[in-house]
């Protein structure tokens, strides 16, 4: 799979919804991306390719798209699937961690047993889009703090203006396959 044409037919469903959910925001709806199969099997497909060659144990998806993307493509390389959640959503012991918002903070947490005793666990985390990244900080920071090692962190998105994937830079490689 080539990634320029992934890339223009993912530019072609994603839907811009602007002044969503407030006035100057322009947002990028990714439902239409998933009810399209032929799309959305082309991002899988491409996204297998690009990691099964690196030997992961896990991919860990940030909740809540992460979910949709990180669940799909552990399956095609299968291995596990590791939520991460907003404080107070997983049953078992934590681990959490605290990011900085616009005004204010907010906590993401893992499984303290996410990775199942495997040392150095190899990580792969996924979010639907990057933008300050700060979860995607906390996230990476979770992974580290159980044992795991995150070998690279994926955005189907990435929103220009950010200077998120600079600062995700610090902790572990970045991928991004679309800018908007």
């Amino acid at each position: 799979m080539d990634l320029k044409i992934l890339q223009n037919e993912l530019n072609i469903t994603i839907r811009n919804i602007p002044d969503f959910p407030k006035p100057g925001i322009q947002f990028k709806d990714i439902t239409t991306l998933l009810n399209n199969a032929k799309v959305f099997t082309m991002l899988m497909e491409y996204l297998e390719s690009r990691y099964k060659k690196l030997n992961l144990d896990y991919v860990a998806g940030i909740e809540s798209r992460g979910f949709i993307f990180g669940a799909a493509l552990a399956t095609r390389l299968n291995i596990g699937f590791v939520p991460i959640r907003k404080k107070g959503k997983l049953p078992s012991t934590t681990v959490v961690e605290k990011y900085a918002l616009e005004y204010g903070f907010d906590e993401v947490e893992i499984h303290i047993d996410a990775f199942m005793n495997i040392k150095n666990a190899k990580v792969l985390l996924i979010d639907d889009l990057i933008a300050t990244g700060g979860t995607a900080e906390a996230s990476i920071k979770l992974i580290k703090s159980i044992g795991g090692n995150c070998i690279e962190a994926c955005f189907l998105l990435k929103l220009l203006g950010f200077d998120a994937v600079d600062r995700i830079k610090e902790y572990t490689e970045v991928f991004t396959i679309l800018d908007v």
